[in-house]
């Protein structure tokens, strides 16, 4: 089997992070997380809410991904639904 990337599945907007996940989160854990994020590869996300998320995409819903910096740091990645702003954030933030 061949798989393509076909890029981006949905638009991320503005990108902002919260000072608390600025201060704990890596650099290139946060842009490898974007582009895992943007490509529908949800991270840590049990397989429910990974189908909430694919139906979020096709319905134009609010979007959230849970990943772990290499320091071991989880965060999360929301991108609302209108897809005019990405948030960068730990949960405890939320």
């Amino acid at each position: 089997m061949i798989a393509f990337d076909l890029g981006p599945k949905f638009s991320l907007g503005q990108i902002v992070i919260t000072p608390n996940a600025m201060q704990h989160v890596g650099q290139d854990d946060i842009i490898g997380a974007l582009r895992r994020h943007c490509r529908g590869d949800w991270g840590e996300m049990d397989a429910h809410d990974q189908n909430e998320n694919e139906l979020s995409v096709k319905a134009g819903f609010r979007i959230l991904s849970a990943y772990r910096a290499s320091n071991g740091t989880k965060f999360w990645i929301i991108t609302e639904a209108d897809r005019s702003v990405t948030t960068i954030l730990l949960p405890e933030d939320y």
